[in-house]
């Protein structure tokens, strides 16, 4: 199982990015605050994403703010890979996250998830 680290840093907190792939899926791991000046790492996660890991699952565990930036980033990411056959789905979103993502609808068009398992077992959705 490969991994990368990257680290990004801002003026409301930072963000770490920690990938990994299990059983042919990439599955990227955030830690901190997602928002303009924090999001290069996550943007360059996810723009890894080659043809043949093209399923990603997002751990939201650990993500204590995102802003517009992030559902931007999701939003464009889903598109891209729907667009080549994959699948983008979020796992585990926390309380202030989870307002954001259903406030803005992104939990009706991506697979929200309580636990990184169920999306990686393609489980059911969180029931809104």
């Amino acid at each position: 199982m490969a991994e990368q680290a990257m680290t990004g840093t801002g003026q409301l907190g930072q963000l770490s990015v920690t990938t990994t792939v299990d059983d042919g899926i990439r599955v990227v791991t955030v830690t901190g605050e997602i928002d303009q000046q924090t999001s290069q790492p996550l943007q360059q996660a996810l723009n890894a994403t080659t043809p043949a890991l093209s399923r990603v699952v997002v751990d939201m565990s650990s993500v204590s703010f995102m802003d517009s930036t992030g559902i931007n980033i999701f939003i464009g990411t889903h598109r891209s890979l729907a667009a080549n056959g994959g699948w983008l789905r979020l796992a585990a979103l926390t309380d202030p996250v989870q307002r954001i993502v259903r406030l803005v609808g992104v939990d009706t068009f991506i697979d929200c998830h309580l636990t990184v398992e169920q999306a990686l077992n393609g489980g059911h959705p969180h029931p809104q």
